[in-house]
């Protein structure tokens, strides 16, 4: 009889397999196969909270092969994913096959390599119910908020809707950053930037305005701005207060979920959950030239920054081969996690730091070489040598009004010579300031005021929602992805030039939200709930307690917020349309139906008159001048099509404009992308233009 390793994902089968050999049968779960039933609360709240399981929809074959290949094997060993969600998988699995709950069979792999795999299978163990418990407590709290509050939500507002623990929030960080920026009032300043340059000396360097005797002055208008332009002595100026020093520049430390999500996002424009895909991939392992199957990388759900000290020599060996040895620190470098990390597994780091990017080009998708790339360079690069600075900074005064420089030189490149952490936001760099020393003449070349508006906060972007909703202890890195697109999908947020910007839905459900259940878009409540997760884990209190202490709460106030709003209806006016219902005159509204959105007459029952939702483009046809409309397929892919159809059989899968081509005269459509563009197409013309972001 063979033994039976089941782990989560038939690519990781495949990897897993080679290393095994014949002894072994690997197969795969495909991820979840029971779970609380999907149509009703499947928590009883009256009887300590017991959650009632079920196979998922789907997955009975799966189940039943799982049960027969169990019964003829000598040993079931359970390999799925080394976290809560797998622990959790591997107790359901355990359930359904009927294995001994005291039997060592759970291995876990932190990297799918030979010896991850052999490490693995060496140390067998228990079923850790404390992870299984974490995870079933997250599972039936998110089950609570969302079988009570998504129909409270949905029949206030808008039929279909959801409301869950953790998108609530992250909706409502959203929605405040909104408000914080309508209700920004700009405060106007002024700066008096100048341009000189060291007597004797051609090259110029930048100073700006920075007060009078030594005290700094803001400048708040015009006048002011003038009266200090028209009172400096333009021949006058020496520089004073010269200070030159160096400036050591230490790596980021590897990649951790959340990290990783977020230089993804601002480095490759991938959204958080293109970047999970594609780590699952790379961690899952692929056929690699030469190789053959292989992960890539470790486990890419990670909080911890700790690295093996295989690794470590491995990346130094690497870094002194290819960069020499003045790229190597005489020390390792060592990197500690956040207090609160559950630290189960290493950093995201590459399972072979000597596998360059090059090495494995040939068998990676460009998804899967552009993220291996950004791994890989971030590990090895954590472990070179710091970037030194030769900074130089300086006063240039008249004797009454100082104005101040800055600049540096890069005296040694050290990790930057290969990686440089993204920033959210475009940051000036200081230029090299010129050889200057103390008691130098300096000729004013030019100088000039400019008017200045404070501006408001920035809009979330991924990266930088991602990052607060992990410095505020919201939710778990491994959730963002779905958090994120789960808002996004049901309409709450849209997506703008990167930017996530709140729709009505989302502001409106927001405030409803908060008024009636103000502890569920709490931060520091939603914080508390996860340090209940993780002292579960830890072992240290029962998973029944702390869904007791938060559901004794929630119900009383969803009790009374029934009771508050009972007459409480709210229309959106993103609901709203221009057309006049023919039957009785009133103005037709869009509602949400079992098979989508569509319009309706708001005199129901009265009048019960319904047209279909068409999404207008305020393009004309450029076959019949007919409207150009927004239409879905079966399988729900947008593309335009003429509203003459059949008659007009235009069609197109991108998005038609009103843009009329430079060269032909023909219409321009847009192209989406990581670099949108548009085009025409003219096939003699062959005209495009990339869109800027910038470009309003």
């Amino acid at each position: 009889m063979s033994k039976l390793l089941i782990v989560e994902s038939p690519a990781k089968a495949k990897t897993i397999k080679k290393y095994l050999g014949k002894d072994f049968n690997v197969v795969a779960s495909v991820g979840h196969v029971r779970d609380l039933y999907k149509t009703r609360l499947s928590v009883d709240v009256k009887n300590n909270f017991k959650p009632t399981y079920s196979i998922i929809k789907g997955k009975e074959d799966i189940v039943k092969d799982l049960k027969k290949r169990a019964k003829e094997s000598e040993k079931v060993y359970l390999a799925t994913d080394p976290d809560r969600e797998g622990e959790a998988i591997s107790w359901h699995l355990a359930n359904i096959l009927k294995l001994n709950p005291e039997d060592e069979n759970r291995v876990t792999f932190n990297e799918i390599t030979e010896y991850g795999i052999k490490n693995g299978m060496i140390n067998p163990r228990k079923i850790d119910m404390d992870l299984v418990n974490a995870q079933q407590a997250r599972r039936i709290l998110d089950r609570l908020v969302g079988y009570k509050l998504s129909p409270f939500v949905a029949q206030k507002i808008r039929r279909g809707l959801s409301a869950g623990r953790v998108q609530s929030v992250a909706v409502k960080i959203i929605v405040d950053r909104e408000k914080q920026i309508r209700n920004f009032k700009p405060e106007e300043y002024w700066s008096i930037d100048a341009k000189f340059s060291p007597k004797g000396l051609t090259k110029t360097f930048n100073a700006s305005f920075y007060g009078i005797d030594n005290e700094k002055v803001e400048i708040s208008n015009e006048k002011q701005a003038d009266d200090i332009l028209s009172s400096i002595e333009t021949d006058k100026f020496y520089i004073k207060n010269v200070k030159k020093s160096k400036r050591n520049i230490s790596p980021p430390p590897p990649f951790i979920t959340s990290t990783l999500q977020q230089d993804a996002s601002r480095k490759l424009g991938f959204q958080a959950k293109r970047t999970m895909k594609v780590a699952q991939e790379l961690y899952e392992g692929m056929e690699i030239e030469a190789l053959g199957a292989l992960g890539l990388i470790t486990y890419m759900r990670t909080d911890s920054l700790r690295i093996s000290n295989e690794a470590i020599k491995s990346a130094r060996n690497y870094i002194k081969d290819v960069y020499g040895s003045k790229y190597v620190p005489a020390k390792e470098r060592i990197f500690k996690s956040k207090k609160n990390a559950q630290d189960a597994h290493e950093a995201i780091r590459p399972t072979i730091p000597e596998l360059s990017p090059d090495r494995v080009k040939s068998s990676l998708s460009s998804d899967q070489y552009k993220l291996y790339t950004l791994i890989w360079s971030r590990f090895i690069a954590s472990q070179m040598s710091k970037s030194v600075q030769d900074t130089t900074k300086a006063d240039v005064t008249d004797g009454k009004y100082v104005f101040k420089a800055s600049g540096y030189t890069v005296s040694f490149d050290g990790f930057t010579a290969l990686y440089q952490e993204g920033k959210d936001e475009k940051e000036k760099t200081a230029k090299a300031l010129p050889a200057i020393e103390n008691d130098m003449k300096a000729n004013l070349k030019n100088i000039e005021k400019n008017q200045h508006f404070t501006l408001p906060p920035q809009r979330y972007t991924e990266a930088s929602l991602i990052k607060t909703l992990e410095e505020d202890g919201i939710g778990r890195p491994s959730t963002y992805a779905t958090v994120i697109s789960t808002i996004i999908s049901k309409g709450y947020i849209t997506r703008d030039k990167k930017r996530l910007i709140p729709s009505e839905l989302g502001e409106v459900s927001s405030d409803l939200i908060e008024k009636c259940f103000p502890k569920i878009v709490n931060v520091k409540f939603t914080a508390k709930m996860e340090q209940g997760l993780d002292i579960i884990e830890d072992g240290n209190m029962q998973w029944e307690t702390l869904i007791d202490t938060f559901y004794t709460d929630f119900a009383a106030t969803l009790k009374k917020a029934k009771e508050d709003t009972k007459d409480l209806k709210i229309t959106l006016k993103e609901d709203q349309t221009d057309i006049i219902c023919e039957k009785c005159g009133k103005q037709m509204v869009i509602k949400t139906g079992r098979y989508g959105r569509f319009i309706a007459c708001p005199g129901y029952p009265e009048c019960d008159n319904v047209k279909k939702l068409v999404s207008k483009t305020g393009v004309k046809c450029p076959e019949c001048s007919r409207e150009i409309l927004e239409r879905k397929t079966k399988k729900g892919r947008i593309f335009y099509g003429c509203e003459g159809f059949p008659d007009c059989r235009f069609a197109s899968w991108d998005k038609p404009t009103n843009q009329t081509c430079p060269q032909c005269g023909g219409m321009l459509f847009e192209k989406k992308g990581k670099a949108p563009k548009l085009y025409c197409k003219n096939e003699d013309c062959k005209y495009t233009k990339v869109i800027d972001e910038n470009d309003e």
